[in-house]
């Protein structure tokens, strides 16, 4: 982002639980994942707020753990011509991951500013579960980066949800250090800003003035409020955020018509 761009917001457009297979084909809970990732992409680059500054993919690119996955993944991506920050889902697999998308336009995990903004992408992969954790070690990282970007206002963006989305089986699956994950949100006052995927369901909520947000799958998206698994009728969606440089964020979810 140039001097000249400064006054204007930042446009990120956030993309998750993509759920790619090794064939463009292959089918996951009644959509062909491919087609409705093309979808959300078609729908974002249609929309006047494109091009974005960055793209963010919080997690699930991959549902099989394939190179060919992440490497059609690539091709994809690299040809819209924006940053794109990614992180690790509980069905990715983190190093083949790093190996396919490690150089630019492509960053995993780490911090990125952006104007006045620094992005921190938390890597919550465990290995073998579905849900979430960081660890004493990413906790004390993401302490130290909130220190670091004391003059930056902060989007931190995740994978697994911080905030119970009040669904049983769902929140089994959650950030298992959560309190420790909001005790050093409390701690710094430049983080305006938490989203992550996961969920396949939009929510927007505002807690000790931070905006916790989480954004819907571009394939199925699952039942808000339900007790067991259960899918929902939504389509493929996505969100977009505009950052400003006072601090301020303006966020619109977009659903792929069918």
């Amino acid at each position: 982002m140039t001097a000249a761009d400064a006054t204007r917001p930042l446009k990120l457009l956030q993309l998750s639980d993509t759920h790619l297979h090794a064939a463009e084909d292959s089918r996951m809970r009644g959509v062909t994942t491919h087609d409705t990732f093309l979808a959300a992409l078609e729908l974002a680059q249609a929309d006047a707020r494109w091009p974005a500054d960055a793209v963010l993919v919080t997690g699930d690119i991959v549902q099989d753990e394939s190179r060919a996955g992440y490497e059609r993944f690539r091709n994809i991506m690299a040809a819209l011509g924006t940053p794109v920050l990614c992180i690790p889902g509980n069905h990715d697999d983190p190093k083949l991951m790093s190996e396919v998308l490690g150089e630019p336009p492509f960053t995993v995990g780490g911090e990125t500013r952006l104007g006045g903004w620094a992005i921190v992408m938390l890597n919550t992969f465990l290995t073998g579960e579905d849900a979430g954790g960081l660890g004493e070690a990413r906790l004390k990282a993401l302490d130290a980066a909130l220190k670091t970007h004391a003059r930056q206002h902060v989007l931190i963006g995740m994978h697994h949800h911080p905030l119970p989305m009040g669904s049983s089986w769902l929140d089994g699956v959650a950030l298992r250090d959560a309190t420790a994950f909001l005790d050093i949100v409390d701690a710094h006052d430049n983080v305006r800003v938490v989203l992550w995927g996961h969920v396949h369901q939009a929510s927007d909520r505002e807690r000790n003035a931070v905006r916790f947000l989480s954004t819907p799958s571009t394939c199925s998206q699952f039942l808000p409020g339900s007790t067991f698994f259960a899918l929902d009728d939504r389509p493929a969606g996505l969100r977009w955020i505009e950052l400003h440089a006072d601090g301020r964020i303006q966020t619109h979810v977009d659903w792929v018509r069918r």
